[in-house]
């Protein structure tokens, strides 16, 4: 066990990579270090095990390309590609060392929280030898991937007063992203969104607050003609959100008949448990 630590206490800044804008451990360095008899199959078996205690932030799998990427760059010790290899972010780590319970596993995941930490520090400080960056990017492009990773396009909007259509456009766009359900949670809503949810082949629901600008007469007017509309009135949302087939969904920092007229954002939910807490109120009040 001696010989285990001493290695790992060596090496494991070397077995943490960047990978989607996170650092992350390979499961088959965390085996090695664990001393994991049955390799990454007792890792495996841990995740699959306990799948509520490995959300997508603690652990994920990547893919053949990203492993292959990273096998012909950093790792020429290891074995072949194995497709689905799951990686552990610093928090699934120490979620791994309390499933496994073993000292080992314990004591080596006290060091890898303490490289971790190291880490951090290292690049909160502008400390950054010019080795590690290498190992953080392969190509240039990559590079400015990682640092505007926090800017990702696909899921942060920002627009300022007067982006009017710009505005218009990214929200329509988002609508038509969804297949085959569309919910709309806006207090606010009133015959302009109608007019844009007229082009969507979808069902659409329109959560909003009674006595609106929205009027009954509108609704049952469009129905007449498109017949994909439903409205539950609901006065419990402060915030705005666009909820596409249950699955993805986007807060909005402005109604829709006001948005480009102040400064606002879009952004897609990315946490697991808001999304699930999400659908569960929307099912409570009627869906």
């Amino acid at each position: 066990m001696n010989e285990v630590l001493l290695r790992e206490e060596k090496n494991i800044k070397d077995l943490i990579y960047e990978i989607r804008g996170k650092q992350v451990m390979l499961d088959s360095d965390l085996a090695m270090l664990y001393g994991c008899k049955n390799g990454t199959k007792e890792i495996n078996q841990a995740v699959k095990n306990n799948p509520n205690k490995f959300p997508e932030r603690y652990c994920f799998r990547i893919t053949e390309k990203e492993y292959n990427l990273l096998k012909s760059k950093f790792l020429t010790s290891k074995g072949g590609a194995r497709k689905g290899h799951f990686v552990f972010t610093e928090q699934g780590v120490a979620m791994l060392a309390t499933i496994l319970k073993s000292k080992v596993a314990t004591e080596v995941s006290i060091r890898i929280m303490d490289t971790f930490v190291a880490m951090r520090h290292y690049l909160n400080t502008n400390l950054i030898e010019q080795k590690y960056i290498n190992k953080l990017v392969i190509e240039h492009d990559e590079k400015l991937d990682l640092i505007f990773s926090k800017f990702d396009k696909d899921s942060e909007y920002l627009y300022l007063p007067g982006q009017i259509y710009d505005a218009y456009s990214k929200v329509l766009d988002i609508f038509k992203e969804s297949k085959e359900e569309l919910i709309i949670i806006d207090s606010y809503a009133d015959k302009y969104l109608l007019d844009i949810i007229k082009e969507l082949k979808v069902k659409v629901i329109i959560i909003t607050k009674e006595n609106n600008k929205l009027s009954k007469l509108n609704i049952e007017k469009y129905n007449k003609q498109y017949n994909n509309l439903r409205v539950i009135y609901d006065d419990t949302f402060h915030d705005r959100y666009f909820i596409l087939d249950k699955e993805v969904i986007y807060h909005c920092g402005a109604s829709i008949n006001g948005i480009g007229k102040k400064t606002f954002s879009i952004n897609k939910i990315e946490d697991d448990i808001i999304k699930e807490t999400l659908l569960k109120i929307f099912a409570n009040i009627g869906g």
